[in-house]
């Protein structure tokens, strides 16, 4: 048996034991309310289910549905953040501790709609600390995983994910900010702010001054890039 099952074993025995211990007080007390099997069934899987959040050994399930409209995220600073597991609490612990801090797996954190990176379960991926990148494809219909990996996401800019992010590994858990170490993107917050209040899949866009502007550059921008690309590769 596996340490996880022993745990898990261990942790269905105290919730067990617990719940006998009331039945006994209650018995005692001339109670005659009973727990029920299914009632029993019940709060041994949610006891299950908090050893797992607790322990991060919760499967973290990643597709195309984990991925909606950014402003329904919640916002920190210039960024957005959920988690796939529930505990935005603690994502949000993390991403406001000013000393820096490990994210709790199941977060997710974007800065702009099409890319986004997500902590995965403990140990699946140490190089990047659990993180997993995500290049994606969004329209009114929903999102589209274009690309999903550790170390080999190229974005939409020719840039590697795990390299960008990788000098904020030791205190900021790969999340860059100013101040981070990681090196400057070529875009700026006026850009990623315009790209989160147009995402399609949030309905009507709700763009604010300038906004148009920085969406033009933003294109022109991915239009040069992706002309150098296809020069490279033709020469």
């Amino acid at each position: 048996m596996s340490t996880y099952h022993k745990l898990v074993s261990i942790t269905k025995t105290v919730a067990i034991t617990t719940l006998l211990a009331f039945s006994s007080i209650s018995v005692n007390a001339e109670t005659v309310e009973t727990v029920e099997k299914n009632e029993l069934d019940q709060v041994i899987d949610k006891a299950v289910s908090v050893f797992k959040s607790i322990t991060g050994t919760e499967d973290v399930i990643v597709d195309e549905k984990s991925f909606s409209c950014i402003r329904e995220m919640t916002p920190v600073r210039h960024f957005y953040v959920d988690n796939l597991l529930g505990d935005i609490e603690s994502t949000l612990e993390a991403a406001n501790d000013p000393e820096g801090a490990i994210y709790p797996a199941g977060s997710v954190v974007q800065l702009v709609p099409t890319e986004a990176m997500v902590k995965r379960e403990s140990g699946t991926f140490p190089a990047t600390d659990d993180w997993e990148f995500f290049e994606l494809e969004v329209n009114e219909k929903g999102t589209k995983i274009a690309k999903r990996g550790f170390v080999d996401v190229i974005n939409r800019f020719d840039g590697n994910c795990f390299s960008c992010h990788v000098p904020a590994r030791e205190k900021w858990d790969f999340i860059c900010e100013s101040g981070h170490g990681c090196e400057p993107i070529p875009i700026d917050h006026k850009m990623t702010g315009a790209l989160q209040r147009s995402d399609p899949r949030c309905g009507e866009a709700v763009l604010e001054d300038g906004d148009t502007m920085a969406l033009f550059k933003l294109k022109t921008m991915v239009t040069i890039g992706l002309t150098k690309k296809w020069l490279e590769d033709l020469f």
